[in-house]
């Protein structure tokens, strides 16, 4: 992802010194000084770091918390936030400590303090939730807390551990507001963030407005934003032609995406390479039809991606063939190599082998409202029901919903799609595929584990290439997900606002600061 988001920035800085983003500096015809209204279709599962792992909730995090660290537009590595310094003691990668920047101030005027750091990593840890971001803090052990110094111990060397600091697992709460052993209820946020939330109304909207008591590495807080929130593309769409919003982004209608274009002068189009994926997870676990590994194969034979992408989406994604997407570090072809073309035959071959009863009967959920979720689970039950080997239950659910039968082992299969925390492969790794990931697909494989924990040994991450190229190839031989697609980022923009371009670059930081009247 390093060379993506570094081409996608140096086109910007070219494109502004030869003037071609000279509209930029022009006087605007619009409503200045207003409030900037973003429309999405990413849902907020939880207002409480501890209760949230989705793009719509970090999103919102990113905007209202603060983190020891983040990461800058463009950046490859995290830089100081809430923390003036952080850094690895010692040589052996497992105690990491930060210094907290001075004069931080939670909206009741309370001082953060470093055992505000400590609470809120354990108390994520502590509730643990089902759809929350635990399972991204594996090798933290414990947090200390001393002055104005926050020393976490690992329990196993992880070079990577400051990329997850600067996620949304890492969002820092007032302890006094938050309870240690169970989410928060409300819709009240109290963290130190670039903006405040003034008003919240769940899958309606979010207003936020800048704060002015915020301290960190960004320079300017921005115009108030409102979020709008739209159960399916086709609606925000509706929302976008009608001019309620001012930006649209994740996710108008791949039709809608496919015809946009930069040349027109009423709207100013964003198209970037990004490191979002969806996958086909799968649950492994005893009780479920897919249970056999050789069933999972069987599937693996039935999917033809570019059909996929053509046709549900309309060319705006492009089929992806491995767990590691293009542009990250140590990305392969594993699932082109194992399986390169469809191949009912084959398919049948594995299942009659494995002596199952045909067809193999099993359920397959999606979230109602994100993206084209319904037209692509229709596309996937056609490709695998072909030949009579499959007889797919197709189900939508609400987004909450869905999390947590996902979560339960409730589902046989579930598309998601997954959005990178940070721009490392690491990302893709135990949030996905490790011992306990957060998809719940019940997979656990020793040799995949051990990969992931060498892997975060090397402080060159470079040299963890071929950790990644051996755990995509363990994956794509047993088969806990299907990878489908990675997508383009697109945003939209009226032309009276700028700063979409840097909306999201791939560091799981959604800048809405960076939006403006022009």
């Amino acid at each position: 992802m390093r060379s993506v988001r570094m081409r996608i920035l140096a086109t910007l800085l070219v494109l502004a010194a030869v003037g071609v983003g000279g509209w930029q500096l022009l006087p605007s015809q619009g409503d200045t000084g207003g409030t900037i209204t973003v429309g999405t279709t990413d849902a907020v599962t939880s207002l409480d770091p501890a209760g949230a792992y989705d793009a719509g909730s970090w999103a919102m995090f990113s905007n209202v918390f603060q983190t020891l660290l983040t990461f800058d537009t463009g950046g490859v590595e995290p830089v100081p936030d809430a923390a003036r310094s952080c850094g690895f003691v010692g040589t052996g990668l497992q105690t990491y400590q930060c210094r907290l920047r001075s004069g931080l101030t939670f909206p009741s005027g309370r001082a953060m303090a470093a055992e505000d750091v400590k609470y809120s990593f354990d108390r994520v840890k502590k509730i643990n939730s089902g759809v929350g971001p635990a399972p991204l803090l594996s090798t933290l052990g414990s947090v200390s807390a001393q002055g104005d110094t926050v020393t976490f111990h690992l329990t196993s060397p992880d070079a990577t551990f400051p990329f997850k600091v600067a996620t949304g697992a890492g969002s820092i709460v007032d302890r006094t507001k938050y309870p240690p052993n169970a989410l928060r209820r409300g819709t009240e946020v109290d963290g130190t963030g670039p903006y405040t939330l003034t008003g919240y109304t769940k899958d309606k909207r979010a207003e936020l407005a800048p704060n002015t008591r915020y301290k960190g590495d960004i320079k300017s807080t921005g115009s108030p934003v409102e979020l709008r929130y739209y159960t399916d593309p086709a609606k925000l769409n509706a929302a976008w032609k009608a001019k309620e919003v001012k930006v649209a982004t994740r996710t108008l209608p791949p039709a809608v995406l496919s015809r946009l274009s930069a040349s027109d002068p009423d709207q100013r189009v964003t198209e970037s390479d990004s490191s979002d994926t969806r996958n086909l997870y799968l649950n492994t676990r005893a009780s479920s039809p897919l249970h056999d590994a050789a069933v999972r194969r069987a599937m693996a034979w039935m999917i033809d991606r570019e059909q996929l992408a053509a046709t549900v989406y309309d060319g705006t994604v492009d089929p992806l063939y491995s767990l590691i997407p293009t542009g990250i570090t140590g990305h392969t072809t594993a699932f082109f190599d194992a399986y390169p073309t469809r191949s009912t035959a084959k398919a049948k071959a594995l299942l009659t082998q494995a002596g199952v009863t045909l067809p193999v009967r099993f359920t397959f959920g999606y979230g109602k409202g994100r993206g084209s979720g319904a037209e692509e689970a229709a596309e996937l039950k056609r490709q695998l029901e072909v030949g009579g080997l499959f007889k797919v239950d197709v189900q939508g659910y609400e987004w909450s919903d869905f999390q947590k039968r996902w979560a339960t082992g409730k589902l046989d299969a579930y598309a998601v799609g997954w959005v990178a925390d940070y721009p490392d492969p690491d990302t893709f790794g135990a949030p996905l595929v490790g011992t306990g990931s957060t998809m719940s697909t019940g997979y656990s494989n020793k040799l995949v584990d051990n990969l992931i924990l060498d892997s975060q040994q090397y402080a060159d991450r470079g040299l963890a290439s071929q950790d990644f190229r051996t755990l995509q190839a363990d994956v794509a031989a047993d088969v806990p997900l299907i990878p489908l697609w990675q997508r383009k980022e697109y945003v939209v923009s009226s032309e009276d606002v700028g700063g979409g371009q840097y909306l999201a670059d791939g560091t799981g930081v959604f800048r809405l600061w960076r939006l403006n009247w022009i």
